[in-house]
């Protein structure tokens, strides 16, 4: 059976990232029996054909690609493809709503990670507190530890789960501030009605009982929706 076949059944059938390692536990029979029995030559066949195979994808007749997502291997659409596969996808599942101010904490967190509340309360001059749960809820967030300071302050870092949503390898590929806060104002621009557009004024705080600002969808939304329907 062709390597690359393989490779490409397991990226297609798994629903969150499948790293080398677990591909080349799932494959290795299959390269040895080619006559590779060295563990370095065995992962280099692998990454060889993986190479090949996201380089394929990469053809413009192809709608989806390969890419390395959260520490692993994902198929997803492409962004030219995006808007026709979101219009379906939101025929099928609810997407995650976030509010404007838990947007604005992820962001934080996000570009400042580790972080604790009270630094991020002072980026964005209100209480985040309320909106943590939310994030902690969502498992975009998650805690990594407690800063070495008097109070000793829990620290807030993203998880595997935020890369997978918005759809990156890593943080490093975090679009610049800038762009980032342009992409949820045109979020909620798009998605907020008319009689709401006021209701988040900038000097509200956020409650301990939830988000209190009208529901918007997160700016990331293109990327998440537009995965492959597991």
């Amino acid at each position: 059976m062709s390597l690359k076949a393989q490779l490409e059944a397991l990226i297609y059938a798994t629903e969150s990232p499948i790293t080398l390692e677990q591909i080349t536990a799932l494959v290795k029979d299959s390269v040895v029996a080619e006559g590779v029995n060295d563990e370095s030559e065995i992962k280099s066949r692998i990454r060889s054909c993986l190479e090949e195979l996201v380089g394929a994808y990469g053809s413009p007749d192809h709608g989806i690609e390969i890419r390395q997502v959260a520490g692993g291997f994902r198929m997803s659409t492409k962004p030219e493809q995006h808007e026709v596969v979101r219009s379906f996808a939101k025929s099928l599942k609810p997407p995650i709503r976030l509010s404007l101010p838990a947007l604005e904490t992820l962001a934080v967190i996000a570009y400042k990670q580790p972080v604790t509340v009270p630094e991020i309360n002072d980026i964005r001059g209100v209480d985040s507190g309320g909106v943590i749960g939310t994030l902690l809820d969502r498992k975009l967030i998650t805690t990594a530890g407690r800063k070495q300071v008097i109070g000793r302050p829990i620290l807030y870092k993203t998880t595997k789960e935020f890369l997978m949503r918005f759809g990156l390898k890593d943080v490093n590929e975090l679009p610049s501030m800038e762009e980032f806060e342009k992409l949820v104002a045109e979020s909620f621009q798009a998605e907020l009605l008319p009689a709401e557009s006021s209701a988040v004024p900038a000097a509200s705080s956020d409650r301990e009982s939830g988000d209190p600002a009208p529901s918007a969808e997160s700016s990331g939304e293109n990327v998440a929706e537009a995965e492959k329907a597991g």
